[in-house]
């Protein structure tokens, strides 16, 4: 089996990072080498690394705040001197139920943090990725992204901006050799996941095993996704094994298939 390379010694910065899926993509960098830097706007999380994590440098950061984020981005220039991958995988699962019901503000909370953060991320980011003459960018969108479930539509619209950002700036940066991907997973096990399968079994009066059967069923292979296997996914994304892909949306889910 060949084993990754061009990972050793690259400055990394992962949104969200400092548990759940991020957490995990953090330390996959980490162990390939790489000097890595999270930001997460939980405190306490952040605070946490020092114990099991000493490796990863850690900043409190609210990425759908414009002025937090070009604070995180100097904290990386004096820390690392530069960038070379950047992860957006910060995000929210936003509010489940009908359109017409969504309070206004949990919609533009939404699509702040899932596609403004990745935004405020990507401007601060590209002067440094030119700076070490390229690098790659990976966004964390979501199978959401590409069918489009009922009753998340905050969610949905942030996703499929995502995947538009992506290939818009793949275009854009492909001749500065940054290549640009979004990786779109399926249901991923862990805490999100359980809260959105109890606010849709609560919006419909069903029990929350329905739901996650539901869920489950939504795929071919019949499975939810682990933290596990997306870092594995960004990590080949970004390796040298990755060089010449860019401007994708891979899904990683099983074969969504629309059930609902």
């Amino acid at each position: 089996m060949t084993q990754l390379t061009g990972l050793s010694g690259k400055r990394v910065l992962v949104t969200a990072g400092a548990s759940g899926i991020g957490l995990s993509i953090a330390a996959s960098f980490a162990m390939a080498g790489a000097k890595v830097c999270v930001c997460d706007n939980d405190a306490t999380a952040v605070a946490g690394l020092d114990d099991e994590h000493a490796d990863l440098q850690a900043c409190v950061t609210d990425v759908s705040q414009a002025g937090q984020v070009e604070d995180l981005f100097n904290e990386i220039r004096s820390r690392f001197g530069g960038l070379d991958i950047l992860v957006n995988n910060a995000g929210i699962g936003g509010p489940v139920g009908r359109l017409e019901k969504v309070p206004e503000s949990e919609w533009v909370k939404t699509i702040e943090v899932n596609l403004l953060g990745a935004y405020y991320c990507c401007r601060q980011a590209i002067p440094l990725l030119d700076m070490a003459a390229g690098g790659s960018i990976v966004n964390l969108s979501s199978s959401a992204g590409l069918y489009g479930p009922p009753n998340r539509t905050p969610y949905v619209s942030s996703k499929w901006g995502l995947i538009g950002l992506t290939k818009s700036l793949a275009a854009e940066l492909g001749e500065r050799h940054i290549r640009v991907n979004a990786i779109c997973p399926g249901s991923v096990e862990g805490e999100r996941i359980d809260r959105i399968i109890a606010a849709e079994a609560d919006l419909r009066g069903v029990d929350q095993n329905t739901v996650k059967e539901e869920f489950v069923d939504s795929s071919s292979m019949k499975v939810f996704i682990a933290k596990e296997d997306v870092a594995a996914l960004v990590i080949f994304l970004c390796s040298e094994q990755g060089r010449y892909i860019s401007g994708q949306a891979i899904g990683l889910d099983g074969n969504t298939e629309m059930k609902w």
